[in-house]
């Protein structure tokens, strides 16, 4: 039978110890614990959430890789034409993870209604475009349907809605200025199908998704000419091994340029949360583990006559500091089950409530997203209690220089 275990068994059941001089820091401590495993799992959330927000978000805009002409247009309009008949379209036989390879095109246009106009970037896609993002944002209407005919429906942004006052069903025109400034420019007159809202504002108020075809005409490109295009990988974290991959399976009139490549300031941005979670969790368990030596110590001193008592019965000290150990891993858990407790009820209740709001304009979404993975608990969780107890290996020193004779007192 372990005896340091029944012995620790019977100090935590014991009225005394529940009612004793060390009571309300035991009590501190397992709050501690109980905070800091809060917030580190907010953090972890929060901050992982809000890293793939946005990457999804870049991604449904622009694809994870674009591959286009190897020129020096640094615009989101597409200036030159790429033939489709490349080895890697419509599917990548030598790269793998890939989901989908799209054709786009880009345009910049003017939506001119009768009371306002708006400046607009016109993205042509084709019927095997990948609508899944779109989708997920759809809050209104429906897809546009494209097929082998042109079509003159699109889809439009709620800022874009809300700002012309354009409802779905309602038609509207759509002016392209032409090289030749002297020459009327091109009108389209189209539908809109559909309105979606991602919340990232700097796409949201600029791209209109409709037709490729309108593009290639007015460009004059050829039926198999397009701008560019978009490859979806399945592993947003193999990005940049698929770039390279890709740009090495293309010719030398390609470019191929990862969503990263492309947005670094913001990419360089989200990078930065990694640093503040690794700074909440540094801070927490030291805050929790401090606490933890405060309680044990207590403990310790409060126990010092049944620390003599035990050792003139003949346990050793390492024994003795078992008894404690096994205590203080008690406490911990504790405070790790009602951290956990009260985290999970956080996190679930602002994933599918979304209480808490965010600044779209500085943050690119509107509630705060978060990640629930059940490794990354476990985790957070075996790391701070192995951390906690090791921590807790430098005050149990203490015992070893507890003497019996003067610990045992005999009133």
């Amino acid at each position: 039978m372990n005896y340091e275990l029944f012995i620790a068994k019977r100090i935590i059941a014991a009225k005394k110890y529940k009612s004793s001089i060390s009571s309300p820091i035991i009590k501190i401590a397992i709050i501690a614990i109980s905070l800091g495993m809060v917030i580190m799992m907010v953090a972890i959330a929060t901050g992982i959430g809000l890293q793939q927000k946005i990457r999804e978000k870049l991604a449904g805009f622009n694809g994870h890789i674009q591959i286009t002409n190897f020129d020096n247009n640094n615009s989101s309009i597409t200036l030159t034409p790429v033939s489709k008949d490349q080895e890697f379209y419509p599917k990548f036989e030598n790269v793998g993870e890939i989901n989908n390879v799209q054709v786009f095109a880009t345009k910049a246009g003017i939506i001119r209604t009768e009371t306002d106009f708006e400046g607009i970037i016109f993205k042509g896609v084709d019927a095997e475009y990948n609508w899944s993002f779109f989708q997920d944002y759809l809050i209104q209407g429906r897809l546009p349907k494209l097929g082998s005919e042109i079509s003159f429906e699109v889809l439009i942004s709620q800022e874009i809605s809300n700002r012309l006052k354009i409802n779905v069903g309602d038609e509207f025109n759509i002016l392209f200025v032409k090289e030749d400034t002297s020459k009327a420019p091109w009108l389209r007159v189209v539908k809109a199908v559909g309105i979606y809202n991602s919340g990232f504002k700097d796409f949201d108020e600029n791209y209109v998704l409709a037709d490729i075809q309108h593009i290639q005409k007015m460009n004059k490109w050829e039926e198999n000419e397009v701008g560019g295009f978009e490859v979806i990988i399945n592993n947003f974290d193999d990005i940049e091994t698929k770039n390279k991959e890709i740009y090495n399976q293309t010719t030398s009139t390609l470019n191929s340029q990862s969503v990263v490549d492309k947005y670094p300031a913001i990419f360089e941005w989200i990078s930065l949360f990694d640093n503040n979670i690794y700074l909440i969790i540094a801070i927490m368990i030291l805050v929790a583990g401090i606490n933890m030596i405060t309680a044990l110590l207590v403990l310790i001193l409060e126990r010092a006559q049944m620390i003599g008592i035990l050792k003139s019965l003949g346990s050793t000290t390492t024994s003795i500091r078992k008894i404690f150990l096994y205590n203080a891993s008690y406490l911990i858990l504790r405070g790790l089950f009602w951290g956990n407790l009260i985290g999970l009820t956080i996190l679930i209740t602002q994933h599918y409530f979304g209480l808490i709001t965010l600044n779209p304009d500085t943050y690119y979404v509107k509630t705060v997203p978060v990640y629930i993975n059940f490794w990354y608990i476990l985790l957070l969780n075996f790391g701070t209690l192995l951390l906690c107890m090791a921590m807790l290996l430098i005050p149990s020193i203490v015992i070893s220089k507890i003497s019996p004779v003067k610990a045992i007192k005999i009133e």
